[in-house]
């Protein structure tokens, strides 16, 4: 049964995986590229966990017809697709400030810009 468990729920580890990932990058990265990388990873793992969430075995599409069930809900895939421009919103505004303190500054090291703004 526990072998079962563990082979039938591989999405859930890839998704520890990638929000593992992306928090590391995010906590340990000097880079502010680099933050924003982590950031993006860390949002595809709570991606893939709602879809996953979504799922349903035997499930069909939400059109009724006779005989047809159980349904499969869309308003998973729906938050997701918006989640996902709002990602890409994000990152495009994340990048473009992250150019501005490059321009401003010349450095994207996390603690050189903190010692540039205490002195």
């Amino acid at each position: 049964m526990t072998l079962d468990l563990l082979t039938t729920h591989y999405n859930y580890y890839a998704v520890a995986l990638l929000l593992g990932i992306g928090l590391y990058t995010v906590i340990e990265s000097p880079n502010l590229v680099k933050k924003v990388i982590g950031m993006n990873v860390f949002q595809t793992g709570i991606f893939l966990f709602f879809i996953t969430l979504a799922f349903r075995n035997g499930g069909n599409p939400p059109v009724i017809t006779e005989g047809a069930g159980p349904y499969v809900s869309p308003l998973p895939h729906v938050l997701i697709l918006t989640a996902i421009v709002v990602g890409v919103s994000l990152t495009a505004v994340a990048l473009a400030l992250v150019v501005r303190v490059y321009s401003e500054y010349g450095t994207l090291d996390e603690d050189t810009l903190e010692q540039l703004y205490h002195d």
